[in-house]
């Protein structure tokens, strides 16, 4: 007879029938947060395409993602599982970073420490099928608690963290213009980043050698 497969071994359960009955664990977190976005696009952008960890399964609300710093918000932006260990200036160019403030604590369900264990959840909710997270996400935030987002552990690095922050706290946020990696006063910072991911640079820019 083969041996049962550990309850731990595979994807994670999606949440419990009674989660709405349990507290959830909130911290007040005010920030602020980094986070890298198109130019093209306003950084207070709250996506509802479906396409990451923590959004809406069918659209149900918005969500704004940031890193408490410039190398979480470069590794979860770039970061791969596999291939080339290698980014271009043109694509950091077409990339901007901006400081996302909040006018109050943000309360947050905290999926980056014991918050995890009190929900019945574990790490693989953050680095496991987007599907699950997803139906997590919304679970949660139609939790009567009505949080204003999760804080979780970056991906490719889960000594960093990160937010996943729902548009019912909009209002709240304001973005600040902080320039972009490829920007020559960001060049020691850039440097930091590439070398703690081991990362290299392609300098594709025309007329740069």
């Amino acid at each position: 007879m083969p041996p049962r497969a550990h309850p731990d071994t595979g994807p994670h359960p999606d949440p419990p029938a009674r989660l709405a009955r349990r507290p959830l664990p909130l911290l007040a977190e005010a920030g602020p947060w980094l986070r890298v976005h198109r130019r093209d696009r306003d950084p207070l952008f709250f996506g509802r395409t479906g396409l990451h960890r923590f959004d809406a399964p069918e659209g149900e609300y918005g969500v704004l993602y940031a890193a408490a710093d410039a190398h979480g918000a470069f590794v979860e932006t770039f970061g791969r599982t596999g291939g080339e260990r290698l980014v271009t200036t043109s694509g950091l160019a077409a990339q901007a970073l901006a400081r996302i403030e909040a006018a109050r604590p943000l309360r947050l369900v905290d999926l980056a420490g014991p918050g995890l264990a009190r929900l019945g959840a574990d790490a693989r909710l953050t680095t496991g099928s987007y599907r699950v997270a997803q139906r997590w996400a919304l679970a949660l935030w139609r939790h009567p608690d009505a949080p204003d987002g999760l804080l979780y552990r970056c991906r490719h690095d889960p000594s960093r963290h990160a937010v996943a922050v729902f548009d019912r706290a909009a209002e709240a946020l304001r973005a600040v213009p902080v320039g972009a990696l490829a920007d020559p006063e960001q060049a020691p910072l850039l440097a930091d980043v590439l070398a703690t991911y081991g990362f290299g640079l392609l300098d594709d820019l025309p007329g740069r050698a």
